[in-house]
């Protein structure tokens, strides 16, 4: 049985362990993450004649690694790189939510967002328009009411999706003038085979660009041949 590695990732609050124990149920392990106090929940899915392998990254609220809950999830996509990142939204607080979404676009995930509480924002009066965010985005869009366990299915259906068809890692494009300085420095950072092949080059010139200083420690850790 072939075997798709998922990460949920979101803020604090919007349902992702609902979702996490609806598709796992008993075929779940909660520990912690190594060398960390903080609690790790990893578990299985089974859809489609895939084994879905999930793990459950801590809520967080960006990737910029203040945190340890931040540095932890950051490492876990950069490093295990998984199929897919499930991006769970809160659909009736989408600007806040977004703002993680871009970030891991940035990061190169293989994103799927799925729009939680979407009950919650019909009954605030929002109207979210799935295929327009779909589209702006560029990347799939599933409605989901966790607590209701519904859109799961489709959840699991996109997920094996987007595997099947080989989809391209997520991305975004900024006006051309940062993308040219992007582009510089990406060049520069390929030019070292430890950096190219260790990280996505476009998101470390972006964190440069940011003044990200986990992002220089890195660099300078695989220039020292750490």
């Amino acid at each position: 049985m072939k075997r798709i590695r998922v990460a949920l990732a979101g803020n604090p609050n919007v349902g992702k362990s609902v979702i996490f124990n609806a598709l796992t149920g008993g075929r779940q392990h909660v520990g912690n993450w190594p060398g960390k106090t903080i609690e790790k929940k990893e578990g299985i899915c089974y859809h489609r004649g895939y084994e879905l392998y999930i793990v459950d990254l801590p809520g967080i609220y960006s990737l910029t690694t203040f945190s340890p809950e931040e540095l932890i999830a950051r490492d876990y996509i950069l490093n295990e790189k998984p199929d897919v990142v499930v991006n769970i939204v809160d659909a009736s607080n989408l600007r806040r939510n977004l703002y993680l979404s871009i970030q891991l676009m940035e990061l190169g995930a293989r994103l799927i967002i799925a729009l939680n509480k979407s009950d919650l924002a019909e009954s605030l009066g929002y109207e979210i328009d799935e295929k327009r965010l779909e589209k702006n985005l560029g990347v799939p869009v599933v409605p989901t009411v966790a607590t209701r366990k519904i859109g799961l299915q489709e959840l699991c259906d996109k997920i094996v999706e987007v595997v099947e068809r080989g989809a391209p890692p997520s991305s975004i494009t900024y006006p051309e003038i940062v993308e040219a300085e992007i582009e510089r420095i990406r060049k520069v950072l390929e030019k070292d085979p430890m950096i190219r092949e260790s990280y996505n080059t476009r998101w470390l010139a972006i964190k440069l660009l940011e003044g990200d200083e986990e992002a220089e420690r890195r660099i300078l850790a695989k220039l020292k041949g750490g």
